[in-house]
């Protein structure tokens, strides 16, 4: 009898005790590019809210975080190219707003194995002759790119076609989004790609500047010549415009409807006004403060839609995309 009042007493007292209350939580997914930007900004921002926000960071690609995002599913989309058409028409079919924001530049980075001793830079027909459709099951040897190069396997690995940068990279390279043989070892992840390129003499991959950074003790990053000579990828090539066509700007793209969530406009302020100091320290390039600023005007005011039109487009320099951003 003891037990079963001491039971009940226990029971009682424990319905009296305050709940922990549960986290608010904030969902993010896109691309793996955007990826160490928002993954950092996040961490901090956790740390600030003392763990009553929870943030979840996906990497699905851009093309996937955009399924999800049209779909209702996330509060953010992370994406390495504009929204495009097909994505407008989803999300306006689903009834999802968006507010596009510009978070940085990143130079697109071609990289090779250490021990490739032959390849000292690209061309952009190099690059085409590699990766055009009609390479598949062809263009299989570094010879067949260049006389001079030894005849010796080419290996490729590259992003999957749900990502950002590869119908980046197929529109700057091959002229065409998403055409591109199909013969490659390609992943969302871009850690995957390291690994590959890292342990192959003759691999040859692609992917942003922030995981070549992270692992260029492993890795080489190849001169790109766009038709005014080779240029290593850098915050400084970016900046001035001559690491071209590789060059592009990065986004997140945030629902207006999700912007209603206290904790997700805190979140996307945060974000602005600590980006140019986290970009920088994952190694992308930050924009011009006035970028941030706009941003936030745009967000304060609801600004909704995009300054591209539904395409992705090749060779944007900042001067011009701020310009785009002011007149919206």
């Amino acid at each position: 009898m003891k037990n079963a009042l001491f039971s009940i007493a226990f029971i009682v007292l424990v319905g009296l005790l305050p709940k922990a209350s549960k986290a608010q939580l904030i969902q993010i997914d896109g691309s793996s590019t955007v990826f160490p930007i928002t993954e950092a900004v996040s961490e901090e921002f956790q740390k600030a809210k003392k763990g009553a926000v929870k943030v979840t960071v996906g990497i699905s690609g851009t093309g996937g975080g955009f399924k999800k995002f049209c779909r209702g599913e996330t509060d953010i989309s992370d994406a390495s190219r504009p929204i495009l058409k097909a994505e407008m028409e989803t999300c306006k079919q689903s009834g999802v707003q968006y507010i596009e924001l510009p978070i940085a530049y990143d130079a697109l980075t071609v990289i090779v194995n250490p021990k490739n001793d032959w390849v000292k830079s690209l061309t952009v027909p190099d690059l085409k002759k590699m990766w055009e459709p009609g390479a598949q099951g062809k263009v299989t040897s570094w010879n067949q790119v260049r006389s001079e190069w030894p005849n010796s396997p080419l290996k490729l690995f590259g992003p999957g076609a749900d990502s950002g940068t590869f119908d980046y990279f197929t529109e700057a390279i091959v002229g065409k989004a998403k055409s591109s043989r199909g013969d490659f070892t390609a992943s969302e992840d871009d850690n995957v790609l390291v690994q590959g390129v890292a342990n192959d003499r003759n691999a040859l991959g692609y992917f942003g500047f922030a995981y070549y950074i992270e692992n260029q003790k492993k890795l080489r990053a190849v001169p790109i010549d766009g038709g005014k000579g080779p240029v290593l990828p850098s915050a400084k090539t970016v900046e001035d415009g001559t690491y071209q066509p590789l060059s592009r700007p990065i986004f997140i793209y945030v629902s207006k409807k999700s912007l209603d969530k206290p904790e997700v406009r805190e979140y996307v302020d945060f974000y602005l006004k600590n980006a140019p100091s986290l970009v920088k320290q994952v190694k992308y390039v930050a924009l011009p403060s006035s970028a941030y600023t706009i941003g936030m005007d745009h967000v304060k005011k609801g600004k909704v839609g995009t300054v591209f039109g539904g395409e992705s487009q090749v060779g944007i320099k900042i001067e011009e995309l701020l310009k785009r951003e002011a007149q919206n």
